[in-house]
């Protein structure tokens, strides 16, 4: 995305591309640690979006992710924070809440709005339980609060994929337990070309990060949540299960959008998504 250069603010801007949507990229140093940050947008209003499991990382993709969200451009700044460049083994979806925690301080950046997706979102629930003063406004799409049976499986077959170094049906699992079968349909030619495109930078990386999905156990605590919350969750989700995200809403007495239709990538297939998420928190 061209070279970077570091403006006043310490943030680093990629050079001939950051006047579309202010975007950019850098590196925020913390006590302890390091993680990779992507910013855009040129609205006041702080927005910290929290994503899911992945084998890639967000480094280099700024203007990827600021056109994909560009519905938010306008309202807000958003920030997505990667998780910690060393990942240690045993680190738990709640040790990541305290890394976006210490890294929003960092920035300055108080009373955001969040929006966590899959894991994503279980590292947003210990984000508000633990540190409240730190989100206005939440929105927990297909994720859940407590381990169930899918999620089990489905992560632990993922491991034992990435250990065997079987790449081609850790990608093709992943895309089947996350897509509908009208999107798999579609675009299945094109597996080949994912398994290249998604394979693990560094699974050992991958491993750890996989096995913090299941070391979450908020459930008990989401009552010690303050903030207006929007759960989103799909009927037809293999990886956490649209009950969950039932369990979720009903615990926290809060407003549930399903998606009948669509599995645990329904933040990508369903074309009101960032609609959704972008009038709960703009009402």
């Amino acid at each position: 995305y061209g070279r970077l250069s570091c403006d006043r603010d310490g943030e680093e801007t990629v050079r001939g591309k950051h006047v579309l949507f202010d975007a950019k990229e850098w590196v925020i140093e913390l006590p302890d640690h390091r993680m990779n940050c992507i910013a855009f947008g040129r609205g006041k209003r702080p927005l910290v979006m929290i994503q899911g499991l992945n084998t890639r990382g967000i480094k280099g993709a700024a203007l990827p992710m600021a056109y994909m969200y560009r519905i938010f451009a306008r309202d807000f700044r958003v920030y997505l924070f990667d998780r910690r460049e060393k990942v240690d083994k045993g680190v738990t979806v709640r040790d990541l809440a305290a890394d976006i925690a210490g890294a929003m301080d960092a920035l300055c950046i108080p009373n955001a709005d969040v929006l966590g997706v899959s894991q994503g979102g279980m590292i947003a629930q210990y984000l508000a339980i633990d540190r409240p003063d730190l989100v206005r406004k939440m929105v927990l799409a297909l994720t859940l609060s407590r381990n169930n049976a899918a999620v089990e499986r489905v992560i632990r077959n993922w491991i034992e994929m990435t250990k065997r170094g079987d790449m081609k049906a850790l990608v093709a699992d992943m895309a089947d337990k996350m897509y509908s079968n009208a999107y798999m349909k579609r675009y299945r030619p094109l597996m080949p070309l994912l398994t290249i495109l998604q394979k693990p930078r560094d699974t050992a990386r991958f491993i750890t990060l996989a096995e913090a999905c299941l070391t979450c156990n908020a459930y008990e605590e989401l009552e010690r949540l303050v903030c207006p919350v929007l759960v989103i969750g799909a009927r037809q989700d293999q990886v956490v299960t649209g009950e969950a995200s039932e369990e979720m809403a009903e615990r926290l007495h809060c407003r549930l959008h399903m998606y009948e239709e669509l599995g645990h990538a329904a933040y990508e297939e369903a074309k009101d998504f960032n609609r959704l998420v972008y009038d709960f928190l703009i009402e």
